[in-house]
């Protein structure tokens, strides 16, 4: 069964491939750059510019950048982006930097430095054509002239620890930042942005993907300083942040763009692929195997092991019952869940899921025979480590007594990773060059 669980995720990572996506639903057709979005179809004419500009970043950046310069060849002008260290492909007009996430780096600054300053030169008969996808926020770093590089690492290692969800990081990294929360379209006007986007955000929330490159942003100064108070960060983050988000509370002239402000007139966001296209290409899958299938949301949150406990209950319940589905049946999620860091081990949120349903198989014998789970990461890299997420299963479990309590200290000291990989239950991909949060599949037999 572990190799049905992978062939279902492998057909919902399949139909994510950003070279792919950008091919389906992009096409240039003489002078005239055609986007499918919606059941609508947006035209751009070409021959209207003078220079043609492509820029971006995320882990999926690069296969979407190869797809364009496929669709535009010599007709572009130049352009850089910004991915994650071994994420990048070979191209021909478009200038690729790598970078670090989830933590940027120094090449993170140089990558969101040569972006600010090309798109600062651009006329009205200028196009830029950006490319986003999830890691957008790590993989360009710009701060506001009050804090430092140092402090901006600070807080987002800080912020990952704590359990904050995407878009609470977000809200303060857009707050934080000379080029997120839309003020790259501030550098970008007064040309024409065409933006590409495939969303890693529950809900695909236009100013939190990649916080919000090429979106009038929602959030505000206080909703910054009311994310440090609920976690409690207010006094742990560098002075110097806290001062600037406080001060962003009464400075209206420090807020991000809004809605309405005249630099997104000529504006176009395109989200082209999100959760919900892999999570029913999985299922597609699954009904082909011949399992009674059932998706339950793409838009899963919370704490990871909370998240696994219910999803154990429902395999339990399917079993006893039959409830949602008849057996042979598959149960497929999507979603991005927070692990809130208190021990110093080594995982990621989707290992840390599948070690508390091993938890919940190791209490429950007797009943969870027969249950097959799955979480892992569309980009392949779950937390900082190499591997994409993990299995649990109970003929995978080890037999000896100790097995519950050693499974109850490495949650506790969230050190999931190094218990799975003793135990071959990691799940390994490598980079996929994509990125759509993740994937649960919970087969019944």
């Amino acid at each position: 069964m572990i190799e049905t669980l992978q062939s279902i995720f492998e057909a919902g990572l399949r139909s994510v491939d950003p070279h792919g996506i950008i091919l389906n639903k992009v096409a240039v057709k003489g002078d005239i750059l055609c986007i499918s979005h919606e059941d609508e179809t947006h035209t751009f004419d070409l021959s209207a510019f003078k220079s043609i500009y492509v820029v971006g970043a995320g882990k999926a950046t690069a296969r979407m950048a190869l797809a364009m310069e496929g669709l535009l060849g010599d007709r572009i002008t130049g352009g850089v982006i910004s991915v994650k260290y071994g994420h990048s492909e070979k191209l021909n007009h478009i200038k690729v930097i790598e970078a670090a996430h989830p933590v940027p780096d120094e090449n993170s600054a140089r990558a969101a430095e040569e972006i600010h300053t090309l798109c600062q030169d651009l006329t009205e008969e200028s196009l830029v054509i950006c490319l986003i996808s999830g890691g957008g926020s790590a993989l360009l770093s710009m701060p506001v002239k009050e804090i430092t590089h140092r402090d901006k690492r600070d807080v987002t290692e800080m912020l990952l620890a704590c359990g904050a969800d995407i878009c609470e990081i977000n809200c303060i990294r857009k707050h934080l930042s000379s080029i997120k929360g839309g003020r790259l379209i501030q550098a970008v006007s007064p040309a024409v942005s065409v933006n590409l986007i495939l969303s890693d955000v529950i809900g695909d929330r236009l100013d939190s993907i990649a916080s919000g490159l090429t979106s009038h942003d929602n959030t505000s100064f206080n909703d910054a300083v009311d994310i440090l108070e609920k976690y409690a960060l207010k006094e742990k983050v560098p002075a110097r942040v806290s001062d600037y988000l406080i001060k962003g509370c009464t400075d209206d002239s420090l807020e991000t763009p809004k809605k309405g402000s005249a630099i997104f007139a000529r504006n176009h966001n395109f989200i082209i692929g999100s959760n919900i296209v892999a999570v029913r290409e999985a299922a597609a899958k699954a009904r082909e195997m011949q399992f009674n299938t059932v998706v339950l949301s793409s838009q899963i949150l919370g704490e990871a092991r909370v998240a696994a406990v219910n999803y154990a209950g429902i395999c339990m319940d399917i079993k006893r019952n039959e409830l949602l589905a008849k057996r042979p049946a598959c149960i497929i999620a999507g979603g991005e869940t927070t692990v809130t860091i208190k021990g110093t081990g080594k995982g990621g949120r989707n290992q840390e899921m599948a070690l508390a349903f091993l938890k919940y198989i190791a209490e429950n014998q007797t009943t969870m025979d027969g249950v097959y789970f799955l979480s892992a990461a569309t980009d392949g890299n779950d937390g900082p480590t190499d591997a994409a997420g993990g299995f649990a299963c109970l003929e995978m479990l080890d037999p000896a007594p100790e097995t519950q309590s050693n499974i109850n200290d490495c949650l506790k000291n969230n050190d999931s990773y190094h218990y799975l990989k003793e135990k071959g239950l990691l799940y390994v991909t490598g980079p996929t060059n994509t990125n759509v949060c993740d994937l649960q599949i919970m087969i019944i037999s």
